[in-house]
């Protein structure tokens, strides 16, 4: 039996599912202009969600009536995760969250110089941060630093309200005008603890005061593809450096591997002809379709609400989702995750499990505060696990860290042709030059330069051949 719900002249249709589940169906979408960007509040949506329940989308989207897995907004099962594999995930990936400054002051932008004062900017000062915190990877999935800089393109450059100590600055990269890019280049030079108190340094020591901004907390764990900046698939610095305690999550991961396969079984079916492409040792527990996992973290000293956004990065036939977690029963009140196009908001709470389509679907969460008992102490973190794109042009682990291994021996190689102070082992067309190649075939053997590089002795009988 199907009713229709009206709610400020909008309509949805609702049912029960073969699970007992609500199911609903938008009858409309809000325009996206009207939401991106923006904060979500009680005013944001007209349904709450706080039980099993099927969300898709209008017919209109796809020109089909049928309740495909192509229309599904989020689907949404109360307790699905064991408290023990709820507090292996608390365990294995709390600390993967890391401070990041990329929210400005309330008050307006100042000019860069102001009399002598010359003010740090917003982008000098979230450069500044991201290496503090050890150079943690984009919450959407793109380059870190390209991230930082296309914010401050696009937006007036915040000041922060510090400034710079010219005469310190001079005295450490002989020019104060031009110092900036300067830095940029002796930080990438260094190793990632190296840079960290660098940055930390140049902080504490070369800024006249400090004030910060808003906060968010969020990071990521597993595994990353290729940038230009790092040309190799790895480890995040996360798992890299805490595998034993990362690995405490992976039955956590294989429960929701379970309930995507039966939830979702066209998009998890997709999903897998990827991951079974990927070397094994790039998925979550090896064995499960996830490659990456983003993390929030939100208490009374850390903040990771968001404005309304669609996410990059994951695999578009695959599927998202999102659980919360917390430690020992801490409990919250708000953190709604809100879907503004179609007035919905997900109560989801610690055991819960949301699939939701979010690199379609806007998103947004109301704010997360102490709950009713005033109780202050409270903690919410939410998980994101996914198949990262970028990652089915990897080859196996034993190229990729061949890849790794290459770009920091040249690094390091004083007598390189290359190299100059700061370098960071990276230069163009390096993938396609004799130098890699015999690298290669020396350390991984000459059946992993024909299978990467076809071309490589052809090139080479050719150069032969001419002389």
């Amino acid at each position: 039996m199907t009713e229709i719900i009206e709610i400020n002249g909008r309509k949805w249709e609702k049912s029960i599912g073969n699970e007992g589940q609500d199911v609903y169906v938008a009858q409309f979408l809000e325009t996206e202009k009207d939401v991106l960007g923006k904060f979500v509040d009680k005013d944001s949506y007209d349904i709450l969600i706080d039980k099993d329940a099927d969300f898709y989308l209008p017919a209109s989207l796809t020109g089909s009536q049928e309740l495909t897995e192509d229309r599904i907004a989020f689907k949404f099962r109360k307790n699905v995760f064991t408290e023990e594999e709820q507090r292996g995930a608390y365990e294995g990936l709390y600390d993967a969250a890391v401070e990041s400054n990329n929210r400005g002051l309330a008050a307006g932008p100042r000019s860069e110089t102001q009399g002598t004062r010359d003010w740090v900017t917003g982008y000098q000062a979230d450069i500044l941060s991201y290496y503090e915190q050890e150079q943690p990877q984009s919450v959407i999935g793109t380059d870190p630093l390209q991230e930082i800089a296309d914010k401050h393109k696009v937006a007036k450059d915040e000041i922060r309200g510090d400034v710079w100590l010219r005469l310190k600055v001079e005295a450490e990269f002989g020019t104060y005008k031009e110092f900036f890019p300067l830095c940029m280049d002796k930080l990438a030079g260094m190793t990632v603890k190296e840079a960290s108190e660098y940055a930390k340094k140049l902080r504490k020591e070369f800024i006249s005061d400090t004030s910060y901004a808003t906060a968010i907390w969020s990071g990521i764990a597993g595994f990353y593809g290729r940038y230009p900046r790092i040309p190799y698939g790895r480890a995040t610095a996360y798992t890299d450096h805490n595998r034993e305690k990362f690995e405490k999550c992976y039955p956590f991961a294989r429960k929701l591997e379970s309930e995507f396969a039966r939830m979702l079984p066209q998009r998890w079916t997709e999903q897998k002809k990827f991951a079974d492409r990927l070397d094994n040792k790039f998925l979550i527990g090896e064995d499960t379709t996830f490659t990456t996992i983003t993390v929030n973290t939100t208490s009374k000293d850390r903040n990771a609400r968001m404005a309304c956004h669609r996410d990059a990065g994951s695999l578009n036939e695959g599927y998202p989702n999102l659980t919360v977690a917390t430690k020992e029963g801490k409990n919250w009140k708000g953190g709604y995750l809100v879907t503004p196009e179609v007035r919905a908001a997900i109560n989801c709470r610690p055991g819960d499990l949301l699939l939701i389509d979010n690199m379609r679907v806007i998103h947004g969460n109301t704010p997360i505060e102490a709950p009713d008992s005033g109780e202050d102490d409270f903690l919410r973190m939410s998980l994101v696990f996914y198949f990262r794109e970028d990652m089915d042009m990897l080859g196996s682990w034993e190229y990729e860290s061949l890849r790794r291994q290459f770009v920091d021996d040249r690094r390091k190689d004083e007598t390189h042709k290359l190299w100059k102070p700061f370098w960071n082992g990276v230069s163009p067309s390096m993938w396609d030059d004799q130098e890699w190649y015999d690298y290669l075939e020396k350390n991984g053997g000459r059946e992993m330069v024909e299978k990467y590089h076809p071309n490589a002795y052809e090139t080479k009988s050719s150069l032969e051949a001419f002389f």
